[in-house]
């Protein structure tokens, strides 16, 4: 009988040890490159750990780390990602030029509408033509940014105002269109923006209303440049993603929280997020006086005709590379139109 129970108590130890071991915490940590007041850290980083910590029952722990906290600079952030540096990061895509060639459809002049349609859009075409090029990398979600303007010290009112224009430009893509439109393209990460036009580095900046508050752009420049019709300038593609051995490693039912918080939702939470934030960036400039203007849809088809020379070499480049480039432009822009007719 003494014999049993000691069987039974040890039987009993282990059982404890194994729950214990399976009910354990586990800690990761989120990099990202902007500052925490920023919209997508403050408004879509930080309720999407929330979630994921709350329907974890506090089991997974998410570390967020701003502003490149835990070093190096945020072209490495897919690398740090896929290497295990650290196990979240979220990032923009066309930091890395040429490493992921299926996405940059999404970046052509003209082809984007609004921020959460187009992240819709970028999922549903990620997971049927990207998936090997993120090789090495759990994706949580594919997105992009709401219609990207022109910000700068002086007014464009015209394709001619461009004409040797210090432009910053975050892709290689979108350096090229504004090379085609005139002007001469900077390309640097959204973080350095403030510095270098402060310092007369470049004139003016393309990005999206919803980032110019962290980066102070609505004080920095006076003018501010959209178009009219349904699709924007241009949008860059961003990516949340885990090391793909972090996710491995968790537990099953670790790895269905995340699962759950992946997908289109996640993309369309991101989107959806950057959004909001160009209606908040456009009323801080409209408040400050700022000169904001609407090019007509004559005009913008002056813009339209001049960036699409961008859109026939990217095709002939990327049949060079072995893809079906006139169908990716065709499926982008058929899932674009679905998506915002949904909306």
């Amino acid at each position: 009988m003494k014999a049993v129970k000691t069987i039974l108590a040890t039987a009993a130890a282990l059982g404890a040890l194994a729950a214990t071991a399976f009910a354990q915490d586990v800690t990761l940590r989120f990099h990202q490159m902007l500052p925490p007041q920023a919209t997508i850290p403050a408004k879509a980083i930080k309720p999407w750990i929330e979630k994921v910590q709350q329907e974890s029952d506090g089991r997974l722990k998410i570390e967020q780390y701003d502003a490149m906290a835990l070093g190096g600079k945020p072209p490495e952030l897919v690398d740090q990602a896929k290497d295990g540096v650290v196990d979240l990061i979220w990032t923009v895509i066309g930091y890395t030029p040429g490493r992921f060639p299926s996405t940059e459809v999404f970046e052509l002049p003209f082809m984007m509408t609004t921020g959460e349609a187009t992240s819709r859009a970028i999922q549903e075409y990620c997971e049927k033509r990207c998936t090997e090029e993120f090789a090495g990398m759990k994706v949580i979600a594919w997105h992009a940014h709401g219609p990207g303007l022109i910000h700068s010290k002086n007014p464009v009112a015209s394709l001619d105002d461009m004409k040797g224009l210090k432009i910053r430009g975050g892709s290689r893509v979108i350096n090229q269109m504004l090379e085609k439109l005139g002007a001469t393209p900077v390309g640097m990460p959204v973080p350095a923006v403030t510095e270098a036009l402060s310092k007369g580095v470049i004139d003016a900046t393309t990005i999206p209303w919803e980032v110019t508050p962290a980066l102070k752009v609505a004080e920095l420049v006076k003018n501010h440049t959209g178009f009219s019709g349904e699709n924007g300038l241009y949008t860059q593609t961003f990516v949340v993603a885990m090391n793909q051995a972090s996710y491995d490693n968790l537990p099953d039912d670790l790895k269905a929280v995340i699962d759950a918080n992946s997908g289109m939702e996640a993309a369309a939470l991101f989107g959806r997020v950057m959004d909001e934030g160009d209606k908040a960036g456009l009323a801080i400039a409209e408040k400050a006086g700022n000169n904001i203007v609407t090019l007509d849809e004559e005009e913008t088809q002056r813009w339209k005709d001049a960036a699409q020379p961008v859109i026939d070499a990217w095709i002939e480049e990327m049949k060079g590379k072995g893809l079906e480039a006139e169908t990716l432009v065709e499926e982008a822009s058929a899932l674009i139109k679905k998506h915002t007719a949904g909306m």
